[in-house]
């Protein structure tokens, strides 16, 4: 459902217990996979309902590098809001932003860094 954005069934089964957290055989959970087929209203409700926005599944991945990955400053910009490490995982998202060319992502990660908390 996080693959196919069915952001209000899945949101019903996380209300009715379903872990906000869950994750498949490859360690992706709802979050990475929502980020990386990019769905921003499932992204907004998976972390409306706790989801960790930093887990890293068994590739060192996180929804972050996801978001960064496929150029989706909507996911990436929630992801931040939302408290993600830019600089967990595997490789950083902003090392993913430049190895891809993605300036997008660049300018909005070093943004995020000189802010108040990369202050």
């Amino acid at each position: 459902m996080a693959r196919s954005g069915s952001t209000h069934e899945l949101a019903a089964l996380i209300d009715g217990g379903v872990p906000a957290n869950l994750t498949n055989a490859k360690g992706d959970s709802l979050l990475i996979l929502a980020a990386y087929h990019q769905h921003p209203e499932t992204v907004a409700a998976l972390l409306e309902r706790g989801a960790d926005t930093d887990r890293v599944n068994d590739m060192g991945q996180t929804a972050m590098a996801c978001a960064v990955f496929r150029n989706n400053a909507q996911i990436a910009q929630a992801l931040l809001d939302a408290g993600a490490d830019p600089d967990v995982g595997n490789h950083t998202a902003l090392e993913i932003a430049r190895q891809f060319g993605i300036s997008d992502m660049v300018e909005l990660l070093e943004k995020h860094a000189a802010g108040p908390r990369g202050s």
